[in-house]
């Protein structure tokens, strides 16, 4: 490669971010590098090869209505699947897969190295290029220099990481692969600020030598599941999970040896995610529990291993196996690959701007883990964003951003960036408060749209969620048009069904509302081509009329708040503004906005140490500054007026 070879956009990291965001600015039409340390470990799944759950299914499925490539990868590689609190409201279902690693990591290799405009090079980047805070381009630590007009940072946990294991430690970025041991210095010297972080994996065992009668089988489900709005998944045979606990014992052996846990010794500062804690943290933090799930999960199709999830150490190796060996149904299992922790350098995330550019560099983009985040999906999410985001910037156009309304995606950098991170983050349902709106069914229509206006969606695509949302219209408009009421044949199955007769008569959608008829039921209450016609609708159109008969009211109610408070959320705050000089707010909302500088009065609200009072100050200051600007322009026009109608 030629010292002057350009791209459009660079980016640094072949993991979930990183391949998300190379996809993404490539497919926009821009010419764009993946620049990895290994081309050999492109979307490794160091930690569980799983994408999805609560709160993360549902950014998987955004990934793909957008046209990333997460949940189309996950679906070709996945051995297990279910849908995850199907007995709970349709706003915490998601969908969960267990992938085979390697079958992951092929695919998307496939998809990286047949991307028209998207190449692939090997090498550690050992600094930025930058000038005028403004980046250039690259300098890798051979001597190559890569030109770039934007670079999208993807480094996840490798800017100087550092594996423990016991009272072992040593510069790794994961067990058996190097560190980024340069770039962190770069980085500050153009003022990023960096923190510390850490995260842990548990040991892995070979499926061979445990024994399965001695947990509880979890199966996945039948049915053709994917995360995918374009393809369906092949079929293929699905590998079972196994549910098995922590005893007292367990417990024992870690007390016995917690002195020479790294949380002990100190070799661990950084800290490490609270909703994933380690074994040793959990018998600190939880003296009074008896036991810990456990689940055992397959690492492929084509390995033994599985993976211990709720096993999570870094205690010496020994100690490791002594835990296995004490746990119901892993009495006699092997250990194949210890667990470990590592501690890395993130990019403190209020230090960049909803487009997830880095303040002080323009054209620098961050996501991913080295933002201070967890997980496949919340990397994923972030790298198709800076991705799209860098591609914009390198075509002069104006940066993509999602609102809190509109996807967990929004929700998820709006939080990052203005509340910033004091452990790794991660996903859960409950921090949208329109987590309603913001379903797993209705990714494709909330998203697609803006998938097709950056070129990742086709037409043809857009055509059949176009297509969906006009049969899900129709089908109701049919409900809502058509009338029951009481017979004998209808009483009996309601009363079969435990809820009561009619006593006069009600729309179909009516009756849907009712908690104990199901979809099925009610096509059996219609006569005539309208219960044909609905018999026959596609699964994912009737489980969106459910949820639209069910939680209508809850849904409009949403839908009233986010028209109330858009005025708010939406209102800009003027780019050269003086914190410092305003009066009437506190001096700890003074330092934070001067620092994080939000873009909108709902950004500033969500920070840290700003108040509702100092927001009511800010809003006023605003208002004050447009109305006098408009004084100043309707008085100039006014003035210009009478001069123009000055008699000659």
């Amino acid at each position: 490669m030629a010292e002057t070879t350009t791209y459009d956009v660079v980016v640094v990291g072949a993991g979930h971010a990183g391949c998300e965001a190379a996809l993404a600015a490539a497919r926009m039409g821009v010419r764009t590098a993946l620049v990895t340390l290994s081309v050999d470990k492109i979307a490794l799944m160091p930690c569980n090869p799983a994408v999805g759950g609560v709160g993360k299914g549902q950014l998987t499925r955004e990934i793909d209505a957008l046209g990333g490539e997460q949940g189309r990868n996950t679906d070709r590689a996945f051995v297990q699947i279910k849908m995850l609190n199907t007995s709970k409201g349709p706003a915490v279902r998601a969908l969960r897969a267990q992938a085979d690693k390697r079958l992951y990591e092929d695919w998307m290799k496939v998809t990286l190295f047949s991307t028209p405009g998207l190449e692939v090079i090997q090498g550690e980047v050992a600094s930025l290029d930058v000038s005028r805070e403004t980046v250039r381009g690259l300098l890798l630590a051979d001597g190559r220099r890569v030109r770039a007009r934007s670079v999208v940072l993807a480094a996840g946990t490798f800017l100087r990481g550092r594996v423990v294991v016991g009272q072992r430690t040593y510069a790794a970025g994961r067990v058996g692969e190097l560190p980024a041991t340069l770039l962190s210095a770069s980085l500050e010297r153009y003022g990023v600020e960096l923190g510390r972080f850490q995260s842990a994996t548990p040991p892995r065992v070979d499926g061979r030598t445990i024994d399965r009668a001695g947990m509880i089988l979890q199966p996945g489900d039948a049915g053709s599941l994917g995360f995918s709005h374009w393809e369906r998944p092949r079929p293929r045979t699905q590998l079972p999970c196994y549910l098995t606990h922590t005893t007292a014992r367990v417990h024992d052996v870690v007390a016995e040896y917690l002195d020479l846990s790294p949380i002990k010794t100190g070799s661990v500062s950084g800290r490490g995610p609270r909703y994933c804690p380690s074994i040793d943290r959990k018998v600190i933090n939880f003296p009074d529990r008896d036991r810990h799930p456990i689940f055992v999960e397959p690492e492929g199709a084509r390995t033994h291993e599985m993976y211990l999830q709720g096993l999570t150490t870094s205690l010496p190796v020994f100690v490791q196996e002594k835990i296995i060996q004490a746990t119901p149904g892993l009495e006699r299992a092997r250990l194949v690959r210890p667990g470990y922790a590592v501690e890395y350098d993130y990019i403190v995330p209020q230090g960049l701007s909803s487009a997830l550019g880095v303040r002080v560099v323009d054209g620098l983009y961050s996501a991913g883990q080295v933002n201070g985040t967890s997980g496949y999906e919340e990397a994923a999410a972030q790298g198709l964003m800076a991705g799209c985001n860098a591609a914009l910037y390198a075509l002069g156009q104006e940066p993509l951003t999602l609102r809190r309304d509109q996807a967990y995606i929004g929700v998820l950098i709006d939080d990052l960036v203005t509340k910033g991170v004091d452990e790794p983050y991660r996903m859960f349902t409950s921090r949208a408060e329109h987590r309603l709106l913001l379903r797993h069914d209705n990714a494709a229509e909330r998203l697609s749209e803006i998938g097709h206006s950056l070129g990742l969606i086709s037409d043809e695509q857009l055509g059949r969620v176009h297509a969906e949302s006009a049969l899900l219209e129709r089908a109701a408009d049919l409900l809502d048009s058509t009338r029951l009421r009481g017979g004998e044949r209808t009483d009996e199955l309601l009363e079969s069904l435990g809820t009561s007769r009619l006593t006069e008569s009600q729309t179909a959608a009516q009756v849907l509302k009712r908690p104990q008829v199901s979809f099925r039921d009610l096509v059996q209450m219609i006569e005539g081509p309208a219960a044909e016609w609905l018999a026959g609708l596609p699964g994912d159109v009737v489980d969106r009329l459910a949820v639209r008969a069910q939680y209508d009211g809850y849904i409009q109610r949403q839908l009233a708040e986010i028209g109330r408070l858009k005025a708010t959320e939406t209102t800009s705050i003027p780019d050269d503004i003086d914190y410092r000089a305003l009066e009437g707010i506190t001096v700890e909302a003074k330092d934070k906005l001067s620092r994080m500088r939000p873009m909108t009065l709902g950004q500033a609200s969500r920070i840290a140490g700003v108040s509702p009072a100092d927001v009511s100050v800010l809003m006023l200051y605003i208002h004050r500054i447009r109305a006098s600007q408009t004084s100043r322009t309707e008085g100039g026009a006014a003035a210009g007026g009478v001069r123009s109608g000055r008699p000659s």
